[in-house]
């Protein structure tokens, strides 16, 4: 993470040199200055240089930071080896500690493709110059996952006004149902967020679910598909938790790669993607999913950037610095 940091400050300091080779970006959004959107699709459209474009020898793959990073090493394997001799490229599992970190790799060029999750997907497209094309689907179409709110089933908490004085985990700032969710939907239901309860970030979905079990949170608003992963791998029990409030769908986590991949090259990783079908083993630990399904950011994720507006969450630069400042405070309480 330190060397993922150190490549932050190496990087803020070219900005200079990279606002000025962008100045004639007709249009830019919310988009870092290092980057530009001409097409006004909102992600970052490729270098106009062919010698920006990227090409490495070693492919690198992450997944969004959950848990214990090595289950997913194990869970992602038949992907990562299928992936390698698709593209004809060494391909390789990158364990990130944090979404901060998963960012960082990107945007200084060390990972080229990544699952984000879905509110860290808004900052790694505006800060990190992702390209997001693809999310896990099934039979039945690409999954989603609901907002929920757990606590303990021995709780007195039954209702969302219930949660007025007491601790509340939310996950990170940049989750969307960990955070800018419950700060969009709460208030309408008579509790605002540090108002009404305490936040207290636990830095991801799993340590909030596991916080309150342990009695350290009263309560976690978390992603439903976390949690019920989470029960069939034996981690926690469903029935040890009750559910106050279920929101609509949001997209689950992303699958982007880097905006500046050589064309050849992210075609085919794109072509090898979507062609992909999942073994058992990842189809489980992705909720049944059996292939990717294409998506475009402008689309899929309008609902969450919505969200994200409505509980004042700012995805460019300033509200990136301002949010991984949180999460690494949290982290360190830890």
């Amino acid at each position: 993470v330190r060397q993922l940091l150190a490549a932050s400050v190496f990087g803020m300091a070219t900005l200079g040199g990279l606002a000025v080779a962008q100045d004639s970006c007709p249009h830019r959004g919310d988009l870092d200055v290092a980057y530009c959107d001409a097409n006004k699709d909102l992600v970052a459209d490729a270098p106009t240089d062919p010698k920006k474009f990227r090409n490495p020898g070693t492919l690198v793959f992450s997944f969004t930071p959950l848990e214990d990073p090595s289950v997913y090493e194990k869970v992602f394997d038949p992907f990562v080896k299928y992936l390698g001799q698709c593209v004809g490229k060494k391909t390789v599992f990158f364990s990130v500690q944090s979404n901060s970190a998963q960012i960082e790799a990107m945007r200084s060029g060390r990972l080229h493709l990544a699952f984000f999750s879905t509110g860290t997907t808004n900052f790694a497209v505006n800060v990190a110059g992702a390209v997001p094309f693809a999310i896990r689907a099934d039979a039945k179409g690409p999954h989603g996952f609901n907002l929920i709110v757990v606590t303990r089933k021995d709780s007195s908490i039954q209702k969302i006004a219930d949660l007025k004085g007491k601790k509340v985990a939310h996950t990170s700032p940049s989750s969307t149902s960990g955070n800018s969710a419950p700060r969009a939907l709460f208030p309408a239901m008579g509790v605002t967020p540090e108002k009404d309860y305490q936040v207290l970030y636990s830095g991801k979905h799993d340590q909030s679910i596991m916080g309150v079990q342990s009695g350290d949170y009263d309560a976690a608003p978390v992603a439903s598909d976390i949690f019920h992963q989470m029960a069939k791998r034996g981690v926690i029990k469903e029935d040890d938790f009750r559910i106050i409030f279920t929101s609509e769908k949001f997209p689950v986590n992303s699958l982007a790669h880097a905006h500046d991949l050589e064309p050849e090259l992210r075609d085919k990783v794109v072509k090898c993607v979507l062609d992909y079908k999942f073994d058992p083993e990842l189809s489980k630990g992705m909720e049944g999913a059996t292939h990717f399904a294409p998506i475009t950011y402008l689309k899929e994720w309008a609902i969450v950037r919505k969200v994200g507006e409505t509980a004042g969450e700012s995805y460019g630069r300033a509200g990136y610095e301002k949010e991984r400042a949180k999460e690494e405070a949290a982290r360190a309480k830890k």
